[in-house]
């Protein structure tokens, strides 16, 4: 497998290609039983395009979502990212080399924000702009100005997000992951916490993100989040593994 940037990419190439996927997950407190969750998986994103991966729950969706980000180790095939003037094999990728790539190039949005307890809403949200080089006042406006769109009120930005509901931790979540520019996004429904007001927000950055030439594979519960921002859906029943 390749592993490194140690080929170039054709111009137009893919910014992700996934081939071949395979993935079963060994149940060692279940006598080492074995659940296949998908099978030959294979599909291209470009940029500026946002993909959802449809299908019903338990399909394999946020399995997909993690095997791209490296989260998960895959048993067989590829997960070709672009990166910068080369090509990183994910399923292949040590663990420093990972890190890079998601420290440069993939960003990701998940269903739960993670976060060290005692640091305020503001500072989480800064951080990966002051961790790309951005001087901490600028980056902490620029997080204020995500905040304020995203309807959290300023008294709360000092607080821990712990603290806060689920709706406003996601929305700490979701401007935490596009503050930074990364030419790939994964988001894992983004909007499940959200009301109406705030899903349109979300809906009006995802399309600045795409206008910007970010890449997103997303899955999106939400029918007229779906409708409104993904280009294309990817049914994953149709890389469903043998039992």
């Amino acid at each position: 497998m390749t592993t490194a940037d140690d080929i170039s990419p054709p111009e137009g190439a893919p910014l992700l290609c996934v081939a071949g996927l395979a993935k079963t997950f060994v149940l060692h407190l279940r006598e080492g039983a074995r659940l296949p969750v998908v099978s030959g998986a294979g599909f291209e994103l470009f940029d500026g395009e946002c993909v959802a991966l449809g299908g019903p729950s338990g399909a394999g969706k946020s399995s997909l979502l993690k095997m791209v980000y490296g989260n998960y180790r895959v048993d067989a095939g590829s997960i070709r990212v672009r990166d910068g003037a080369g090509v990183v094999d994910v399923a292949g990728a040590d663990p420093r080399r990972l890190i890079r790539l998601r420290a440069t190039t993939i960003g990701y949005v998940s269903q739960f924000l993670r976060v060290i307890p005692r640091v305020g809403a503001l500072d989480v949200v800064a951080e990966p702009l002051v961790a790309d080089g951005v001087a901490p006042v600028a980056a902490r406006e620029r997080a204020g100005e995500l905040l304020a769109r995203l309807n959290l009120p300023e008294r709360l930005w000092g607080l821990p997000p712990a603290t806060f509901s689920g709706g406003e931790q996601q929305r700490v979540n979701i401007a935490r992951g596009l503050i930074a520019h990364r030419p790939l996004l994964l988001m894992d429904e983004p909007t499940a916490s959200l009301d109406a007001a705030n899903r349109a927000v979300v809906v009006g950055l995802i399309e600045e993100k795409k206008r910007a030439g970010t890449g997103i594979l997303g899955i999106f519960h939400d029918a007229e989040v779906r409708e409104a921002v993904c280009d294309r859906v990817i049914d994953v029943t149709a890389f469903a593994a043998a039992a």
